[in-house]
């Protein structure tokens, strides 16, 4: 038998990640170190994204092009339905449809995915010793090459109507960086809960349906009047906003900015704490 400084002598010489203390779980480096190891193994995360949209479109001959022809008619139908039903010219509500549009299918899109994100990993959490953060950055750049197809129809509608938002459209650079940073946070988060507990999954598609409704994409801030105050209270029109302000030559004000920046921490400070808390029992949830 082992006397006990032979036995702390043994388990000094194990590497760190080869035994786990029940009574000290360093659940915050265990954490850390996930969140380490997949942002540098990236670029396994996007080969990955990459097969999902190979498998997803097998035999298809356009591929995601699909979404993008599906997304143009839908543009122009509602494009010319409601311009005309908010008495609003083609060249000023085509734009902020086109960007709304896409913008919001971003969006939904990742929060639709990031409910899935651990539970459709099932296999590989179980047998191959990945971090949980690469199947994370799956969903995350899955969802951004989809959205990405898309993202021409924006400079179509721009030219078909004659109107171009100018060097300001840069700012939509940092806006997209939050939405992008916000999609990772969301896919931790929710992808912990729905794992946990399965029909929350069925409570985001509710929640994102009538929040379409609710938050400015088919309908403009404007039409609220003084009442428009109250927007930034809304996470979805402000990660919205300061992507679709730029683009739009209008610009975001700083109070949304700041209201996007609180509420990526928030996010992000908010899926820390569970990704830091629960991140053990991750395997037997899936």
């Amino acid at each position: 038998m082992l006397d006990v400084p032979e036995v702390t002598r043994t388990r000094r010489a194990v590497p760190a990640r080869a035994w786990f203390d029940a009574a000290d779980p360093q659940r915050l480096r265990r954490a850390t170190e996930d969140l380490r190891e997949g942002f540098a193994k990236w670029r396994l995360a996007a080969a990955l994204a990459r097969l999902d949209i190979r498998n997803r479109y097998r035999g298809s001959v356009l591929g995601p092009l699909w979404l993008t022809l599906s997304t143009a008619l839908m543009l122009a139908m509602l494009g010319v339905l409601y311009s005309a039903l908010f008495h609003q010219t083609l060249r000023v509500y085509v734009p902020f449809l086109a960007v709304s549009l896409i913008t919001w299918n971003l969006i939904s899109q990742v929060v639709t995915d990031a409910c899935s994100s651990l539970v459709l990993a099932e296999g590989m959490i179980r047998q191959v010793p990945l971090p949980y953060t690469t199947h994370a950055l799956r969903g995350v750049f899955r969802n951004v090459v989809i959205a990405a197809h898309n993202l021409p129809l924006i400079l179509v509608a721009m030219l078909a109507v004659g109107r171009f938002p100018g060097l300001g459209a840069l700012l939509a650079l940092p806006g997209l960086a939050l939405l992008v940073i916000n999609s990772f946070a969301a896919a931790l988060f929710l992808g912990m809960i729905c794992a946990r507990f399965r029909d929350v999954g069925q409570i985001v598609a509710t929640v994102m349906q009538i929040a379409f409704f609710m938050t400015p994409v088919l309908w403009q801030p404007a039409e609220l009047g003084n009442r428009a105050v109250w927007l930034p209270l809304d996470p979805f029109y402000v990660l919205m906003q300061v992507v679709r302000g730029p683009l739009l030559g209008d610009g975001a004000g700083p109070l949304l900015w700041l209201s996007a920046a609180v509420y990526t921490l928030a996010c992000c400070g908010l899926s820390l704490v569970f990704f830091v808390r629960f991140r053990g029992r991750l395997a037997f949830w899936v």
